[in-house]
C-alpha cells in the first residue's frame, strides 16, 4: 500500500489490509478512545456511542483498501465515525438545523473572539455546548474540537460552507447567551 501521508504505524494499517487481526486489535487500541469520544460529542449517548465506534472500525477494517493516504489514518477512520454518528441521528429524525431557511449574514468582526480558557471556563464551555440544539452543537464540535473546516462541514452534512459558517457563528452567540443566562443565575 503505498500512501502519499506517512502514517507512524503504517506497517499496522498494511497488516490490517490483509485481514490480520492481531493488527486490527492494535489499531483498535490505539484509535477506539478518540474515536468514541468524536461520536460521544456528538449522540450525547454513551451506548449508542459505542456501537456506532464498533461499527465504525468494522467498517473501516472492510473498506481498508479504498484509503489512499490522502489524510492520516486516524482523519480518515474520524470521518467515518463522524458520518456514521450523524447518520445515527437522522436515524432518529433528529433536526439537525431547526431555524428557518433564510440565512443570516453575520460580519467576519463578530469572528474575532480568539481567547485562551482555564479549566473551569472550559467546563462551563462544555456544559454549554450540551445545553445547544443539536444542530448548532454538531457544527461546533465539528469545527472547534474535531478540527474540520467549513468546507469539511459543509460537505459532510450536505450543506454550503457559507450555512456552516452562519451556523457557526450562531452557535457562538447562542452559546455565549446560555453562558451568560448561566452566570446571572448564580449571582441570583
Amino acid at each position: 500500500m503505498s500512501s502519499l501521508y506517512k502514517n507512524i504505524h503504517q506497517d499496522l494499517i498494511e497488516l490490517c489490509g490483509k485481514n490480520d487481526p492481531k493488527a486490527q486489535f492494535k489499531i483498535y487500541k490505539l484509535y477506539y478512545k478518540a474515536m468514541y469520544n468524536s461520536s460521544l460529542r456528538i449522540v450525547k449517548d454513551v451506548a449508542e456511542a459505542e456501537d456506532i465506534m464498533q461499527e465504525s472500525f468494522l467498517a473501516a477494517f472492510r473498506n481498508i483498501k479504498k484509503y489512499k493516504g490522502e489524510v492520516s489514518f486516524g482523519a480518515w477512520l474520524k470521518r467515518i465515525v463522524v458520518n456514521r454518528s450523524l447518520d445515527s441521528l437522522k436515524k432518529k429524525k433528529l433536526e439537525l438545523f431547526p431555524i428557518d431557511n433564510e440565512l443570516y449574514k453575520l460580519s467576519e468582526e463578530e469572528d474575532n473572539h480568539n481567547l485562551e480558557y482555564s479549566e473551569e471556563q472550559i467546563a462551563i464551555l462544555k456544559k454549554g455546548i450540551d445545553l445547544l440544539p443539536t444542530g448548532y452543537r454538531i457544527i461546533l464540535n465539528l469545527y472547534l474540537i474535531e478540527g474540520y473546516d467549513h468546507e469539511e462541514i459543509g460537505s459532510i452534512l450536505n450543506i454550503t460552507s457559507s450555512t456552516s459558517r452562519s451556523q457557526f457563528l450562531r452557535a457562538k452567540k447562542k452559546l455565549i447567551q446560555i453562558i451568560s443566562e448561566k452566570e446571572n443565575q448564580k449571582m441570583l
